[in-house]
């Protein structure tokens, strides 16, 4: 199988580090024209000058999703400088923590304006030029949480929900114009916030233990890497996808329901540490 997508018009939000970057590099690297934005100015200068040693052609732009026009104003100029769009990859947004006793309806509400009305700003704006070519695919990235309800984690739970729901919808009434639209829903893919997490354990706790508590709701026993969800959008936009379209498609290496298993397994590691701990202070004074 040879995805050729050299001269695809693309653009990737959130594209300045982590998955919307490693897709990036992916599309460059089969010469497709790229478009990239996020809302670190700075950031997403330097993916851009890292794309342009292989991308057909490179725009870099700083956008904030949960601003329409700032967002029309993209589209309107990757469309205007290559006449028209192929492939919106909707990447932007990230999880967010929180249950009923620690959360506002304003913090739900300020991560679905990011989450939810982001990707569908970009949606809206890139639809009037696929359909105008009869032409278009649109691969949304999600997380197994919209798919797969946690106990923890109410804004990711439901505003990750809404925008599988959103890209199902969509992967239903647009084919008719020959615009596809899928869903991945991101499992454990290691873009740096596990080492956050790993120092969050505090001290006494090693990498390696850190990491074995963590696979242990992972069938396949490592973290995923961004380039495995970067192959599986290069497929969705090629023509080898043709008849793939509301399709919801974990990138979890196995997980499904086990994730709801994890914010238990993590209290109860801490609290084997924490134990750890006492028991080492107390056995100190003797030795």
């Amino acid at each position: 199988m040879n995805i050729d997508l050299s001269g695809k018009r693309v653009i990737i939000t959130g594209a300045s580090r982590g998955i919307g970057r490693a897709i990036a590099r992916a599309f460059a690297a089969d010469s497709a024209k790229v478009a990239i934005c996020a809302r670190d100015a700075q950031a997403v200068a330097e993916a851009g000058n890292e794309l342009e040693r292989s991308a057909a052609a490179v725009i870099a732009r700083s956008v904030d999703v949960t601003d329409t026009a700032a967002v029309q104003a993209f589209v309107a100029e990757v469309t205007e400088a290559w006449g028209g769009v192929d492939v919106l990859v909707n990447n932007a947004g990230q999880g967010k923590g929180g249950n009923l006793d620690s959360l506002t309806p304003e913090d739900i509400l300020a991560h679905a304006n990011v989450l939810q009305m982001g990707h569908f700003r970009f949606v809206q704006a890139v639809v009037p030029f696929m359909r105008k070519q009869r032409w278009g695919r649109i691969v949304e990235i999600n997380a197994l949480a919209g798919v797969v309800p946690t106990p923890e984690g109410i804004p990711s739970v439901i505003n990750r929900a809404s925008c599988v729901a959103l890209s199902k919808s969509l992967g239903m009434s647009l084919p008719k114009d020959n615009i596809l639209v899928n869903t991945l829903n991101m499992g454990w893919i290691d873009t740096g916030q596990w080492d956050r997490h790993f120092k969050e354990m505090g001290p006494g706790v090693t990498r390696e233990e850190f990491d074995a508590m963590v696979m242990k709701v992972v069938p396949v026993g490592r973290y995923g890497q961004p380039e495995d969800v970067a192959g599986m959008v290069l497929f969705l936009a090629s023509d080898y996808a043709s008849f793939i379209s509301g399709a919801s498609i974990d990138i979890a290496g196995g997980m499904g329901g086990q994730i709801a298993y994890y914010p238990t397994l993590k209290r109860d590691f801490a609290e084997a540490i924490r134990q750890r701990r006492e028991q080492t202070s107390q056995s100190e004074p003797g030795e």
